[in-house]
């Protein structure tokens, strides 16, 4: 046992990876036996994580979650910024660059609404929970724009710690209504070719709630999707600390 825990702790990031894997694979037999696929797997898979995140955190008193435990050191690499802007990148492979160009303007377009509507929806939360200051205001609603965007924006404003708990919170909640509702509404809004889950994914953004539902509606679309969910997270992290900011600071 000395041997193994030994052996565990100088690979942390293939434990980091095994851990991973491992939830992966729970999580999509759960979303298989319990919903019938209609709760996409990674959507249990990000549930899970934030439980074992706080478990972790009760039981060591740290602040990196899982990370903190000796073991699992590993996934505090793995769940770094390398690895994660790796993971974005990474779902623009599979595209085929003439369906692409179809997207044109309106897939441009696309990604500029969504980010605009969901910000402005997130804005509008934090106000109406009684936030008044525009870096709290800021964070919330970029969060609302996706989990990646609220905090890099926060971090970029210097909002507070908890609020930059809520910018993630309301990305999660974000992800995880995409990926539940994109299989039960994608036959009512034509949600079954490459252009449409472009527009698709530039609308709503949430690279993992946009691939997650794809998958669950016809796989050969989260390519496109995911693409335009990519560029719309990279426009999010360039106006959230910008010209969104200044634009609430002019508000209120």
């Amino acid at each position: 046992m000395q041997t193994l825990t030994t052996l565990i702790a100088a690979n942390g990031l293939v434990t980091a990876f095994a851990v991973v894997g491992l939830t992966v694979w729970l999580s999509n037999a759960l979303s298989r036996w319990l919903t019938r696929g209609r709760i996409h797997g990674s959507a249990i898979a990000i549930l899970l994580g934030l439980l074992a995140a706080w478990w972790a955190g009760k039981v060591t008193g740290g602040s990196r979650g899982v990370a903190d435990i000796g073991l699992l050191s590993g996934l505090g690499l793995m769940g770094g910024g390398m690895l994660r802007d790796f993971g974005i990148v990474s779902t623009a492979f599979g595209v085929q660059l003439g369906e692409l160009r179809k997207a044109g303007l309106v897939g441009v377009a696309a990604i500029v609404i969504g980010v605009l509507v969901s910000f402005v929806a997130g804005a509008a939360v934090a106000v109406a929970f009684g936030y008044r200051d525009a870096v709290s205001i800021t964070t919330i609603g970029t969060g609302a724009v996706t989990y990646i965007v609220g905090p890099v924006t926060g971090a970029a404003i210097g909002a507070s710690s908890d609020v930059l708990v809520l910018s993630v919170a309301a990305g999660v909640v974000k992800a995880v209504l995409v990926m539940v509702a994109t299989p039960l509404l994608a036959r009512f809004i034509g949600l079954n070719n490459p252009q449409s889950a472009m527009v698709f994914g530039g609308l709503l953004g949430t690279t993992s709630g946009v691939a997650g539902g794809l998958a669950a509606t016809d796989p050969r679309l989260v390519p496109y999707g995911a693409m335009t969910a990519t560029f719309y997270t990279g426009v999010g992290c360039l106006l959230g600390p910008s010209l969104l900011y200044f634009s609430v600071r002019a508000l209120v």
